[in-house]
């Protein structure tokens, strides 16, 4: 059996189906003739760890863990979690205090791709002296953080392994890059770094099929296209029917500000005003990080006692909150790069069946995935007409008992389908 050395910052990872990515990748690489071996950090800093994915890694894989060391005590210091868009992430659109803007501009400037940086160095003389004593028949560092990039990179040149750079976002096109307060000689560094990781690499793998491309057009690396997806196990083949008394909008994973679909919140308030049993049986279940600025948009609309802010809950719960939907929201980023993203949580929403209501650009990678499977629809941010039509077909729907599953073929996104391309991609 071959063997395949991952390098990934997030290990254990947080319940979002991005980063959990290589967990369920690790669980079925040995089907297809890999063994894993995992470097990570044993101290990242991350919002939040689920534990019970590890129990889903076969029994005998080897993951080596090394101290870190990051800046984020001081940031945290400056730029707290109370602060407006600090919450899932601080690197938008939003008005900004000076404090704030100081403090993303230090960030930004100071650790060149990332505070992660300095592990950089560490990793490499470590690893090169595992590889030699422990040969393996490939490297995969999967970013963002993009300094696992630079891990792989110097591995590559200076023992000639093959490397595969696994862009679970883009780089510098990643929709919050503009927001970072780089100077230009900063930026002009992480284009450089950027390049140098695609014309180094062996191959380079991309989560959407727009990424891909623009990647592919900068360099001759080969770019594979290997989404995100879900995995069989974690749903049940025949979920329990949906509870007739509850009418149920369910979001799961970063609920981030710069995706509030005011809108909705809107439709939904002038619902409950306009009718008593909508307004007695409508639930909002947000599972997950959720922005401060969400729940007092709902707050301001009256909804808060239809609100249920649950936090992180382990994957099987969260998955089984999924298949027990109404209607499952998918609100995207406002920024015109969110246009090439697709949210790793939209593999698990069409993975539950129940119908997805996407707010975001209608034209998107997101809304092309949803229609070619028949799993939802996308709206864009200020269309209230077809907010209130769906909403009530969906209410209509759910007074006459017909929330059937949705049927669509979504198998080519299960994680073992994905798996399979991986291996042939090693």
């Amino acid at each position: 059996m071959k063997k395949v050395l991952i390098i990934s910052y997030y290990w254990p990872p947080t319940g979002g189906s991005g980063v959990q990515r290589w967990v369920k990748f690790t669980k079925y690489l040995r089907e297809f003739g890999w063994e894993p071996v995992i470097y990570t950090p044993e101290n990242p800093e991350q919002l939040a760890v689920d534990e019970s994915l590890l129990e889903e890694i076969p029994a005998g894989v080897t993951v080596l863990k090394r101290h870190i060391t990051e800046p984020y005590a001081i940031y945290h210091k400056f730029f707290g979690a109370s602060d407006k868009g600090a919450g899932v992430n601080p690197l938008n659109q939003q008005k900004k205090t000076f404090k704030q803007r100081l403090v993303v501009g230090l960030r930004g400037n100071l650790f060149v791709p990332d505070p992660r940086a300095g592990w950089v160095g560490p990793s490499v003389r470590y690893l090169r002296k595992y590889l030699k004593e422990n040969p393996v028949d490939a490297v995969v560092t999967t970013g963002p953080p993009h300094s696992m990039h630079l891990i792989g990179m110097r591995l590559k040149r200076l023992t000639g392994v093959r490397w595969i750079a696994d862009f679970r976002d883009p780089w510098t096109e990643m929709h919050y890059f503009k927001h970072m307060g780089l100077l230009p000689w900063t930026a002009a560094e992480h284009r450089r770094m950027e390049q140098k990781v695609l014309e180094s690499a062996d191959a380079v793998i991309a989560v959407s099929a727009p990424v891909r491309d623009d990647f592919q057009a900068r360099t001759a690396t080969p770019v594979h296209l290997i989404t995100n997806g879900f995995d069989e196990c974690d749903f049940a083949a025949f979920p329990n029917p949906l509870p007739r008394n509850e009418f149920s909008l369910v979001h799961t994973g970063l609920f981030a500000s710069d995706g509030n679909p005011l809108r909705l919140w809107d439709v939904l308030s002038g619902k409950c005003a306009a009718d008593r049993s909508f307004k007695e049986q409508l639930r909002i279940r947000l599972a997950g990080k959720t922005d401060t600025e969400i729940l007092e948009a709902l707050r301001i609309r009256g909804l808060s006692d239809n609100v249920e802010n649950l936090g992180y809950l382990p994957h099987n719960q969260t998955t089984a909150l999924q298949q027990s939907a109404s209607v499952l929201l998918l609100p995207l980023r406002d920024e015109p790069e969110y246009a090439k993203a697709l949210p790793g949580k939209i593999f698990e929403y069409m993975a539950a069946r129940r119908p997805v209501l996407g707010i975001g650009q209608e034209g998107g990678a997101a809304a092309r995935m949803l229609s070619e499977t028949g799993s939802g629809v996308m709206y864009g941010w200020d269309k209230v007409e077809p907010l209130e039509n769906y909403i009530q077909a969906a209410w209509e729907k759910h007074l006459a008992g017909e929330e059937e599953p949705l049927r669509g073929d979504v198998s080519q996104y299960s994680r073992r389908a994905l798996t399979e391309k991986l291996s042939k991609v090693l």
